[in-house]
């Protein structure tokens, strides 16, 4: 099948889209700027930023598969001040990721693969509170209404993604071994309060691929693998660098875990197991993490 990866030149895309390729798709990445990674630089690329262009002028025609791993977070906030996070995240996620789904509609693709948050099915609470979390409720309802028989849409929900590709520099992950090594000046050593779930970005591509085979069209599906307070989950990432730790557990806001990126709120623990009906009929991994940790650790010279 002709597939279109949506944020196909990040880490969660970019993986989805190799991954699609060896199952024997053929894939077309779409992003804002071309592909760094020397793995992505091999696929077919078109341009288009989803938030500023309509994209319901061909751009999306021929295609058989949608996979959309490009909703905004609060690393593309813009910092001087110009909109509030209400106006940001509903013109990006809210209007945008719909209207964009749309023009897929539009343009004749048949099944799609909606990489969203687990925060509107785990804290839903959050929803009348956290504008993240609103527009990502929102704005997966609106694309899961689309679905219709000849247009089928699922929501694969996941919690915090790990994964790496070679070329890709993602700045967290150097910080992380960084600050694992104690190599950060002024950086105080402690765990935040709570914790969550966590998923392998391979996990998340398997998931990406069942959804698009086998998915159920206007379902929304609760993805994840293990669960770990933010003491487990960063003494990982110190034990993989050689340097293991017995972490204080503080309220402060953390250099690399700060309280802007807990949309559940500092301190919650957003705990869950996926349904293992679900987990099967998409056909993704799990127990992944730590390998993982201890591989990344390593390509950023842990």
């Amino acid at each position: 099948m002709k597939v279109i990866v949506v944020g196909g030149t990040g880490m969660i895309g970019g993986n989805a889209a190799i991954y699609l390729s060896e199952q024997g798709h053929e894939v077309t990445l779409m992003s804002r700027n071309k592909p760094t990674a020397p793995t992505l630089a091999v696929f077919p690329f078109i341009q288009g930023n989803y938030i500023e262009d309509d994209c319901d002028d061909g751009r999306l025609n021929g295609f058989d598969y949608l996979v959309f791993a490009a909703a905004v977070d609060v690393r593309y906030m813009p910092q001087d001040g110009s909109v509030t996070l209400e106006e940001f995240y509903t013109k990006a996620n809210t209007i945008a990721v719909p209207r964009f789904f749309s023009a897929a509609k539009k343009a004749g693709i048949k099944r799609c693969a909606y990489v969203g948050s687990f925060y509107p099915q785990v804290v839903p609470e959050r929803i009348d509170i956290c504008p993240y979390v609103r527009s990502r409720h929102l704005s997966d309802e609106a694309i899961r209404a689309m679905s219709s028989e000849d247009f089928n849409v699922c929501s694969l929900n996941a919690p915090f993604v790990l994964g790496h590709l070679p070329g890709l520099d993602i700045p967290h992950l150097g910080g992380l071994v960084q600050y694992a090594k104690g190599a950060i000046d002024g950086a105080p050593i402690f765990a935040p309060r709570g914790g969550t779930n966590h998923i392998s970005s391979q996990s998340v591509s398997e998931a990406i691929l069942g959804g698009l085979e086998r998915g159920e069209s206007g379902k929304a599906y609760l993805i994840g693998d293990i669960n770990y307070s933010w003491t487990e989950y960063l003494g990982l990432w110190f034990a993989a660098v050689g340097n293991p730790t017995e972490l204080e557990v503080r309220d402060d806001d953390h250099p690399m875990l700060p309280n802007v990126i807990m949309f559940a709120g500092p301190g919650a623990t957003v705990s869950y197991e996926p349904d293992p009906a679900e987990t099967k009929l998409l056909g993704y991994g799990r127990n992944r993490i730590p390998a993982l940790i201890k591989e990344v650790a390593k390509a950023y010279g842990g």
